[in-house]
C-alpha cells in the first residue's frame, strides 16, 4: 500500500492510499479457493466445483466484499502507522474511476485530537457551598405532605356545596341517549374547583346538597383523547351522596401512619434525608461548574470542529425544540438565533474541557469498569419498551459509538470526583438562593465570550461537553441499516419534593373527563372520559 498525505493543515489530514490491483486480484483469489469447497454446482461432485467456475458464478460478490475488507484494513493500518488519533469517524471514499482490474485510490478524511498535556492536578483551590437543612424546611415539608393529604368530613345535610367541598357521587353519562364505557362510577370524590372533571361539570354542581338529584349537560373538548366523545354533547344523572367540608390536617404519629410510616419522627428523618439530598446535588453541580471554570481559564488549544459542530448541534436542537414550546415560538426562535455565534462558542468549551479531563483521567488511570458499563447499559434499557430491551443491550454492545456515549457521563464523573479529591476544598455554609446564585454566576462564566445571560442558561441545561469525549477514543461508524429500538414513552417526572403516599382504603370510582392532568393515581374503575395524566 502506497501512501500519500495531501492535506496537513491544522488538525486537518488527508491521505491517498493506493492498494495495487495485483493484490487485489491475490485476494480475490484467495476467496475464491476458500469457498471453493463449498459450493455445489450440478454436474460437480460436491466440492469439486472448479475455481474459475465459482469465480463466474460469484466474482461480482466476492469483489465487492474484498475491496470492503481492503479499505477497512488499510484505514486501520493508515491510522496505526502514522499513529493518527481520530476526532470523529474520517470520511472515506473509493475514486469514482475504480474498475476491477485496477489499483484502487481510497481517499481519507480526517480531523485528529489535538496534542493535550495533561494539565497538573496539583493547586486546585475549591469553596464548597452547603446548606443546612433546617427544622422549619423540614416542617415546611411536613405541612407541603399534610396539604397533598386533605381531610374531610360530613357537613350537615343543609350544606350546599361550594368551591373547595368535596362531593361524594354517583353518575351515570350519556351520549344520544346511550351510555358510555367509563361514564358510570358510584362513591365518586369530586372537590369543586379542582379542575378535574371536564369544563362546565363542577360548577353546575356548585349548591347542591347531600340528597339532591342533577342531570348536568356539558360537552367535551374537541381535543378529548376518546375519538368517539370529542366535541360531543353528553348529559351526566348525577346522585348526591355526601357533601363534606376540609377539616385541618393534624400533624402527628396517627398522621405518619396514614402515609405508612411508624411515626412523625420517621417522617420528618424521612424528609430531611431528601432535602439533603437535594442540596447536595446542588452543591456538586456548584463545585463542579467551579471546577471547569479554573480548567477553562488556563488552557487554550485549537479543537477538532468536526466535534464542535456535533455539540452545537444537539445545544442548537435542544433549543429550538424548547422554543416551540414557548407561548411565542417565533419570536423565541428569532432571540437564539441571534446570538447563534455565543452558543457556537459554548460548544466550543465544552469541546475543550471534554479533551482536558480526558487527558486527566488517562493519566490519572481513571476508569470505568466492566461491571459499571453492565450497569450503565442495563439503566438505559428501562427506558424501552420490554420487548425491545434485548436488542437495545445488543445494539449497544456491538457499537462502539453507541457505548461510548453512554459511558462518557459515568467517566466525566468519576475524574470530576478525583480532582475534589486532589483539590484543597474549604466548605461555607450559605442559604439555598446563594447556593443557587453562585450555579447562576458560574453557569455565565461557561458562555463567555457570550454576552447575554439567559441564552446561556439554556444552554447550560445541556449535560457537560467531556460526556461526548471523554475517552477520546475513535467511534466505529454506525451502520446505517441498524437502528437502536424504539424508546417507550418518558416515565412521570418526580415531584420536586417527594412525598410518602397515603394508602387508599378503598377503589375509587370512575370519573368524567378531567379538565386537567390528574395528580393522584388513576382510580380502578377509570372511565375513558378522563383526561390521561400529563409524561
Amino acid at each position: 500500500m502506497k501512501i500519500k498525505e495531501t492535506t496537513n493543515e491544522g488538525l486537518k489530514r488527508a491521505y491517498q492510499l493506493t492498494i495495487p490491483a495485483a493484490d487485489i486480484a491475490a485476494r480475490i483469489e484467495g476467496e475464491v479457493k476458500k469457498i471453493a469447497p463449498q459450493v455445489n454446482m450440478p454436474g460437480f461432485r460436491p466440492g469439486k466445483v472448479p475455481a474459475n467456475l465459482v469465480k463466474k458464478m460469484h466474482g461480482e460478490q466476492i469483489h465487492a466484499q474484498t475491496i470492503n475488507d481492503v479499505i477497512r484494513e488499510s484505514v486501520d493500518s493508515l491510522m496505526k502507522d502514522k499513529e493518527l488519533r481520530p476526532a470523529m469517524q474520517p470520511a472515506v471514499n473509493l475514486g469514482d474511476g475504480y474498475e476491477e482490474g485496477k489499483d484502487a485510490e481510497i481517499g481519507v478524511e480526517l480531523e485528529i485530537l489535538p496534542a493535550v498535556e495533561a494539565p497538573s492536578t496539583d493547586g486546585l483551590k475549591l469553596e464548597k457551598l452547603v446548606v443546612p437543612v433546617s427544622e422549619d424546611a423540614v416542617d415546611e415539608a411536613v405541612q407541603n405532605i399534610a396539604g397533598q393529604n386533605k381531610a374531610y368530613k360530613d357537613a350537615a345535610k343543609s350544606k350546599k356545596a361550594a368551591e373547595g367541598n368535596q362531593l361524594i357521587i354517583d353518575f351515570v353519562g350519556r351520549v344520544d341517549g346511550e351510555e358510555f364505557e367509563g361514564g358510570k362510577a358510584e362513591d365518586a370524590a369530586l372537590v369543586i374547583g379542582s379542575g378535574q372533571f371536564i369544563p362546565g361539570f363542577e360548577e353546575q354542581l356548585t349548591g347542591v346538597k347531600t340528597g339532591d338529584e342533577k342531570t348536568i349537560k356539558v360537552t367535551f373538548p374537541e381535543d378529548y383523547p376518546a375519538e368517539n366523545l370529542k366535541g360531543k354533547e353528553a348529559e351526566f344523572d348525577v346522585s348526591v351522596k355526601a357533601v363534606k367540608v376540609e377539616t385541618e390536617t393534624k400533624v402527628d404519629d396517627d398522621f405518619a401512619t396514614s402515609l405508612g410510616l411508624d411515626s412523625l419522627d420517621k417522617l420528618k428523618e424521612l424528609l430531611r434525608g431528601q432535602l439533603e439530598q437535594q442540596t447536595a446535588g446542588l452543591t456538586r453541580t456548584q463545585m463542579k461548574r467551579a471546577l471547569l471554570d479554573q480548567l477553562a481559564a488556563g488552557h487554550d488549544f485549537d479543537v477538532p470542529g468536526s466535534m464542535v459542530d456535533a455539540e452545537f448541534e444537539q445545544i442548537w436542537n435542544q433549543l429550538q425544540q424548547e422554543a416551540a414550546r414557548e407561548e411565542n415560538p417565533e419570536e423565541a426562535i428569532k432571540e437564539i438565533e441571534a446570538e447563534k455565534d455565543d452558543y457556537r462558542s459554548i460548544a466550543e468549551r465544552r469541546v475543550r474541557l471534554g479533551l482536558l479531563l480526558s487527558e486527566i483521567g488517562q493519566a490519572n488511570g481513571v476508569e470505568v469498569t466492566a461491571q459499571e458499563m453492565s450497569m450503565l447499559i442495563q439503566q438505559a434499557a428501562q427506558q424501552y419498551r420490554e420487548e425491545d430491551r434485548e436488542r437495545f443491550v445488543q445494539y449497544v454492545q456491538q457499537e462502539p459509538m453507541a457505548a461510548a456515549q453512554l459511558r462518557a457521563p459515568l467517566y466525566e464523573d468519576k475524574v470530576v470526583d478525583f480532582l475534589f479529591e486532589k483539590a484543597e476544598v474549604t466548605t461555607r455554609e450559605v442559604t439555598q438562593e446563594e447556593l443557587e446564585a453562585a450555579i447562576e454566576a458560574e453557569e455565565e462564566a461557561e458562555t463567555k465570550p457570550a454576552k447575554k445571560k439567559a441564552p446561556a442558561k439554556k444552554a447550560a441545561a445541556k449535560k457537560a461537553p467531556a460526556k461526548k469525549a471523554a475517552e477520546k477514543k475513535p467511534a466505529a461508524k454506525k451502520p446505517a441499516a441498524k437502528k437502536a429500538p424504539a424508546k417507550k414513552p418518558a416515565a412521570k417526572p418526580a415531584a420536586e419534593k417527594p412525598a410518602a403516599k397515603k394508602p387508599v382504603a378503598k377503589k375509587a370510582a370512575a370519573k368524567p373527563a378531567a379538565k386537567k392532568p390528574a395528580a393522584k393515581k388513576p382510580a380502578a374503575k377509570k372511565a375513558p372520559a378522563k383526561k390521561p395524566t400529563a409524561k
